[in-house]
């Protein structure tokens, strides 16, 4: 028997970064009360007195009496039908850690865009893998969609994906607004496979511009990485998506080229000469493409595909290979 969303259904937040602070923004915009665990005590006293992150998005307010704020993830989780993750992939086992109540009989949406460290498998693997929630209680939440233009209410799109597409349709109701479009899509996979390659891809667009690449290479670079993404989810997973639409391509577009992006920023960090600790510890923000280039490698070593820009990222962040020389080298293997 299909699981069915109950459109009535409560949502709640796990998480108080950038794109948790847009999300609570998003959902108060249709939902009467939202659930919001955070784990920082700062933060969450900021919320609960002033309406509003002091770390995140600090221009957008909150209606506080619509808001469940609590540092309990027990709690929270608890009074929620659905639960949305929205913590970087390298934090979501500690955060979980402490969470005691089931997730068996909750929807469980992740808006992470990245591979669990160590583990070598997606959110939605490592929720169905130690957590025993089934696929089809399970959604993501991905797209070209900037938490910074979120809060300036500038138009975006986003795309629900879930087992089955009543669920998502119900689901894209919920987060949708007049300055975010969403579409339902059931590409499990793809769509979260598709969302962890543009971090490393954009990471390597940013070593080239730290490098001194021009615009020229960085559309042929671009370009080259959506070639490796399609050949990537179409030799490890075959399934009937157009990699042209949105949630594949505009996610890698937007990744790569916007001001916005952490994983680029990092990556232009690196093209100038930063080590990688000193990069991430000026960045004060997590860069996802850093712990999905080494994941991403791993999980390659099953199926042998060729894929030579997320190698050569894989060697200047975890092989220590010069940045220049590599990515000379890669000039050679791009068409």
């Amino acid at each position: 028997m299909v699981y069915k969303i109950n459109t009535e259904a409560r949502c709640a937040v796990i998480g108080y970064g950038s794109w948790a602070t847009a999300l609570m923004k998003i959902l108060l915009e249709n939902e009467s009360r939202v659930g919001w665990h955070i784990r920082n005590p700062q933060v969450l006293e900021h919320i609960r007195t002033k309406g509003s992150n002091p770390r995140y998005l600090r221009d957008v307010r909150f209606p506080r009496e619509r808001i469940d704020v609590s540092s309990d993830i027990n709690q929270v989780v608890d009074q929620a039908d659905i639960v949305i993750l929205a913590v970087p992939s390298a934090f979501l086992k500690d955060t979980l850690a402490p969470m005691t109540v089931s997730l068996q009989d909750k929807f469980v949406i992740s808006a992470i865009k990245g591979i669990i460290p160590d583990e070598y498998i997606t959110v939605a693997e490592y929720l169905n893998q130690h957590y025993h929630v089934p696929y089809d209680r399970i959604g993501i939440l991905s797209g070209p969609c900037h938490a910074e233009e979120v809060a300036l209410e500038k138009l975006s799109y986003l795309t629900m994906v879930c087992k089955n597409i009543d669920n998502a349709r119900i689901l894209s109701h919920k987060v949708a607004t007049d300055y975010l479009h969403v579409n339902p899509s059931t590409d499990i996979y793809g769509t979260e496979y598709a969302a962890v390659l543009k971090n490393i891809y954009a990471i390597g667009v940013g070593i080239a511009l730290g490098l001194g690449y021009g615009d020229n290479f960085t559309a042929v670079l671009i370009s080259n990485a959506a070639i490796e993404m399609n050949r990537f989810l179409a030799q490890s997973y075959a399934f009937e998506r157009d990699t042209c639409a949105s949630v594949y391509l505009g996610d890698l577009l937007v990744t790569c080229y916007s001001q916005f992006s952490r994983n680029r920023t990092f990556g232009v960090m690196i093209g100038r000469g930063y080590s990688i600790k000193s990069a991430q510890v000026e960045m004060k923000m997590v860069a996802e493409g850093y712990y999905a280039s080494e994941c991403i490698m791993q999980i390659n070593k099953r199926f042998g595909i060729d894929m030579p820009i997320a190698e050569c990222v894989h060697r200047i962040l975890y092989g220590g290979a010069p940045a220049a020389q590599q990515m000379e080298e890669l000039t050679m293997k791009l068409i």
